[in-house]
């Protein structure tokens, strides 16, 4: 075939507008489904919603099914359904847009800053199978602690303070993950979960600490609903709960170094 098909037009012109109607289409596809989450934008000065949209600005609505007969779910929200209700115990600390939230009442349980948490499903994360992932390590058959490592029972748990905050009932597992999740304590307001990845095991003083929170504020930790399982709505809260600690457990850790 001749490279130029006529006198002003070739292959590789053709091949190039193709790219830039392809470049173009691209941008627009992916301008479009980015929105599919936290649209329409609202003014959280005036509460005046963004009514933007048509095919340059909005998604079209997808249809979402979830393993395992979990139902349905859809994104973005259809307007009809309504935005997810938004009540936090907060004040805005000023009147511009974008200003920071101070907490009304507990910094650790009012979802504030690095204690926000998710409005997630209250059921368990599942593994391929359709099981619970997460369990107590003595509920799970086949699986154990390695010889060379303890289980941490009877172990003291110390806060920030250095007071002790309970001791080591068991160990949570992720059989998915195949590692530890949660250490489950034994304390005054009875067991609860602590998240392992903000543990320090120290061995040599057979003593797990955990600084995010005071020995005292442990007893505020949201309780599970089930003695074998943790939803993934739990999972939310503990962590929101623990995160919450390194801004919110002492009144030194939210001032500026400088």
């Amino acid at each position: 075939m001749h490279p130029n098909l006529t006198a002003g037009i070739d292959v590789a012109l053709l091949v190039f507008d193709a790219f830039v109607l392809f470049f173009i289409g691209l941008v627009v596809y992916l301008r479009r489904e980015d929105r599919r989450e936290g649209y329409p934008l609202e003014d959280e000065t005036t509460g005046r919603v963004d009514s933007v949209g048509g095919v340059l600005h909005t998604a079209a609505v997808k249809r979402f099914l979830l393993p395992f007969g979990h139902g349905v779910v859809t994104a973005p929200v259809p307007r009809t359904e309504g935005r997810e209700p938004v009540d936090i115990a907060a004040r805005r600390t000023d009147r511009f847009p974008g200003a920071p939230y101070a907490p009304t009442g507990n910094p650790l349980a009012d979802g504030v800053g690095p204690a926000s948490w998710a409005n997630r499903a209250k059921r368990p994360d599942l593994d391929m199978e359709g099981h619970p992932r997460i369990v107590p390590l003595n509920t799970a058959t086949g699986y154990g602690v390695a010889r060379e490592d303890s289980d941490l029972a009877g172990w003291p748990v110390l806060g920030a303070d250095g007071a002790v905050a309970g001791h080591v009932r068991t160990l949570w597992i992720d059989k998915a993950d195949r590692l530890v999740r949660y250490i489950q304590l034994d304390s005054e307001g009875g067991p609860l979960l602590a998240p392992m990845m903000m543990a320090s095991v120290q061995r040599s003083r057979r003593r797990v600490v955990i600084d995010a929170l005071n020995a005292a504020q442990f007893a505020g930790v949201p309780r599970l609903e089930a003695d074998d399982q943790i939803t993934l709505y739990e999972e939310e809260r503990v962590a929101a709960y623990f995160g919450g600690g390194y801004l919110y457990a002492n009144r030194d850790r939210q001032e500026p170094f400088l």
